[in-house]
């Protein structure tokens, strides 16, 4: 343990071996300076896990070895010392020489464990030899991480028989694609180095484990909160009848009602998607342009990709008791003047065809010298599945896009291909019967303003969804 009663870790390797990566991944914390350049960590910072206002675990990035093997050769000359790494620290405290060596061997003074990144796709040299030498002599709790950093497996099954030979454990792990799941698997990786950690972090494990159940919930929760304004979303637009001179001028407010409409929907699924960045903790994130996630709402890539397929729009539409397909709302409520009567409603006023299905239906009635125009609820029975689909495919990102990414994300083996934009990515098609059938209802229930007693079953399926995006698998589509 150090400074706290906690598992700390030291972050160890030489420059550029993808440390501050690690960190970044382990702690969630995108905002950690990751720079490809050689030697930019030039101090110890400390970074606890934090989990309802309680730190669980803390991990330390340190600056890289300066001088390896003058650290190894003082250690091999002074073993009699007992604990190297303090006698070290007290010795070369004041040096210039060794500012940096003594920043990187101070946390481990102090008691905390070492965790060695290094670089599993270039070929070991002795200098990384020299420093698997000089952290078994620390005799402190230890793992070595095999970060690779381009794929490159020719030296991998090398590295992994030199590191057995200093480390109490050796992990694969990427960290610029670690997934939750991965994450968990590294911590309780840890248990191994030392037993006498194994309370610690299995509380440390479970509160990672509950702090993430959190963030589905209320992933969930924004998800209904976001079908919820979605399908009930109207615009309006009250113009006096002596200012419509012309069908033309009709025309020019129903477009602009239109454009309202689309914007006003961009907008909820915009705001919906920063809070789901917020659940998972993302401050930088850069989707690629040609990401799925990158098209607009009410494109054609979208709707070709996202959504149900015809056999089950009609299973949909049955369950919700309304058909698809393009319709005018025919509301009229009698007589003249104050009455209402209808005008001007025509099937090229409909906003935004959806595989032959209008998104929302037009109203116009004329009342005491005023035309009132209203569009909406959406009454498309796709739409809402679409919409389903990019959040869910916003989550899938959230959760297993990597905080220690954003150094890779220039990288050609990082991006997804363009073919890929053709295929379907969504997560609907893969709902059974009976969940389609309860969220049909539920939508159908949200759209007419009613209390839905399908919303509970709705979230339960939501959540199971969304349990299933914690994975590796996922990540090809999580990209778009």
């Amino acid at each position: 343990m150090a400074r706290e009663d906690i598992p700390t870790l030291a972050i160890m390797g030489h420059p550029n071996a993808g440390k501050s990566s690690v960190v970044a991944t382990l702690t969630e914390n995108d905002r950690i300076k990751i720079d490809k350049r050689a030697g930019t960590t030039t101090s110890s910072d400390h970074y606890p896990v934090v989990v309802d206002g309680k730190p669980v675990i803390a991990f330390i990035d340190t600056p890289g070895f300066q001088n390896p093997s003058d650290i190894l050769e003082w250690f091999q000359t002074h073993e009699q010392d007992g604990d190297l790494a303090r006698a070290f620290v007290a010795a070369f405290r004041h040096d210039p020489m060794y500012s940096h060596d003594v920043a990187l061997l101070e946390p481990v003074a102090e008691g905390a464990g070492i965790i060695l990144v290094v670089d599993g796709s270039k070929r070991i040299k002795e200098k990384d030899r020299t420093e698997m030498e000089l952290l078994r002599l620390s005799a402190r709790p230890r793992m070595a991480i095999l970060n690779n950093l381009s794929n490159n497996q020719k030296f991998m099954a090398s590295w992994q028989d030199a590191l057995a030979k200093s480390f109490n454990s050796v992990r694969e792990f990427n960290a610029h694609r670690a997934t939750y799941a991965e994450r968990i698997k590294l911590l309780n990786a840890l248990k191994s180095i030392d037993q006498r950690w194994e309370p610690q972090l299995e509380d440390t494990i479970e509160a990672f484990s509950h702090d993430w159940e959190r963030r589905i919930d209320a992933s969930v929760t924004s998800i209904i909160g976001l079908l919820k304004e979605a399908l009930t979303y109207r615009v309006n637009r009250v113009v006096r009848v002596s200012e419509l001179q012309s069908e033309a001028d009709r025309q020019d407010i129903q477009a602009r009602l239109q454009q309202a409409f689309q914007d006003g929907l961009r907008k909820l699924e915009a705001d919906t998607q920063a809070e789901v960045r917020a659940h998972f903790r993302h401050n930088v994130w850069n989707l690629p342009p040609d990401s799925l996630l990158q098209k607009d709402l009410f494109s054609d890539e979208v709707g070709k990709a996202l959504g149900l397929n015809r056999l089950q729009m009609a299973l949909a539409g049955a369950a919700a008791g309304a058909t698809t397909g393009v319709g005018i709302d025919l509301s009229l409520a009698g007589g003249s003047l104050g009455a209402g009567l209808l005008i001007g409603a025509t099937a090229g006023s409909l906003l935004g065809a959806l595989s032959g299905a209008a998104l929302a239906k037009v109203d116009i009635q004329r009342t005491l010298g005023v035309e009132r125009f209203s569009l909406g609820p959406v009454s498309s029975q796709r739409f809402p599945f679409i919409l389903l689909d990019r959040i869910l495919l916003y989550c899938a990102r959230a959760m297993n896009w990597s905080h220690g990414r954003k150094a890779a994300d220039d990288s050609a083996h990082n991006r997804v291909p363009e073919r890929a934009l053709k295929k379907k990515r969504g997560f609907t098609e893969e709902l059974t019967s009976d969940q389609l059938k309860t969220l049909s209802k539920f939508f159908a229930d949200t759209r007419k303003g009613k209390d839905s007693k399908f919303e509970d079953d709705s979230r339960q399926i939501l959540a199971e969804l969304l349990r299933g995006l914690s994975s590796s698998e996922i990540d090809s589509r999580a990209e778009l």
